[in-house]
């Protein structure tokens, strides 16, 4: 098999990355050969964290997932793939509005880079309900986000939002 067909993409701004997106970067590494997490830098988007802080949470997150790798990219993700070899673009749903949207996108990619497939992964149902903009939510109104992200991220999100007693 070719070396490009063996690498997954999984592309986001993960600002902060969540347990949800965790889980289903595990679950690809254990169908894939390797998984490149691709943080995605738009700078007309105010983030929470900055790209470098991002990319050290989810290696810490990661840490013992040998066939993992994480990086930044700016432009378009069937650009970033192809940069990095990788023929298969992985999107996770929540819900049929996630379906809408990201069916939408794998067209447009498909349409710009027909050697490019995209898979879907249904998220584990215990963290269906969980978003960037959910823990977001939950952090400003002073409430914990440990149940919901990695313990790197909860502290640094606690630093900035602190829970309320």
């Amino acid at each position: 098999m070719p070396v490009e067909t063996r690498t997954a993409v999984y592309g986001g701004t993960f600002d902060p990355p969540t347990l949800g997106h965790i889980d289903l970067i595990r679950r690809a590494a254990a169908l894939f050969p390797h998984v490149t997490v691709g943080i995605g830098v738009n700078p007309n988007k105010r983030a929470l964290f900055s790209t470098e802080e991002r990319l050290e949470f989810l290696r810490t997150a990661l840490a013992d997932c040998d066939n993992v790798s994480c990086g930044a990219y700016d432009g378009l993700l069937v650009d970033y793939c192809r940069a990095v070899g990788a023929r298969v673009i992985l999107r996770g749903l929540r819900a049929l509005a996630d379906f809408e949207y990201e069916f939408q996108m794998a067209l447009a990619n498909k349409d710009l880079a027909p050697e490019i497939e995209t898979l879907f992964l249904v998220a584990a149902t215990d963290k269906i309900f969980l978003s960037s903009s959910v823990v977001k939510e939950i952090a400003i109104c002073g409430r914990d986000v440990s149940p919901y992200v990695p313990k790197c991220v909860a502290e640094a999100i606690h630093r900035i939002y602190p829970v309320k007693g």
